[in-house]
């Protein structure tokens, strides 16, 4: 990956992206101040050097049945490299954890959990979760209601 050194305009091409990942080059570029051409190798620099991992579109869980999100509180019999990284490995294979994070402290690792509903969330939690190797406790809390969810990072362009 190269580096780039970051600009406003880069700042903000990147906030833009942030908010609206299918906003056309042209209208981007309008927005950064500046053409169509630069803009895009500006875009595919970033691209490059990492800033931008991907584009994707925001589903609606519940618009596909997923109508329970609960976040999972892991704790591990060993906290060794070896054990933490072949837990990651194994929820790697698991589609309905969306995000696993390994935390400091009291918590080995914080996952996000989509199910249709807590009855198939209460199997996957036996039959997987609590049954996977190495790991001792697992407490979860059911998600009531979402009052904020934004994308990314806060990117200041002043």
């Amino acid at each position: 990956m190269s580096q780039v050194k970051l600009d406003r305009i880069d700042r903000r091409i990147l906030r833009d992206l942030q908010e609206d990942g299918r906003m056309t080059n042209v209208e981007l570029a309008r927005r950064a101040g500046i053409s169509a051409p630069p803009c895009l190798r500006r875009v595919r620099a970033l691209e490059e050097a990492g800033y931008i991992h991907g584009y994707h579109a925001d589903i609606d869980p519940e618009m596909l049945g997923f109508g329970v999100l609960i976040f999972a509180q892991v704790g591990l019999v060993s906290q060794a490299e070896a054990d933490l990284i072949a837990f990651e490995k194994l929820v790697e294979g698991w589609p309905e954890v969306r995000e696993c994070h390994m935390l400091a402290g009291e918590t080995d690792f914080l996952l996000k959990i989509v199910a249709h509903d807590w009855d198939t969330y209460n199997r996957f939690l036996t039959s997987q979760l609590t049954a996977a190797p190495n790991v001792s406790n697992v407490k979860s809390a059911l998600a009531i209601r979402r009052s904020k969810q934004e994308a990314g990072v806060p990117i200041d362009v002043d």
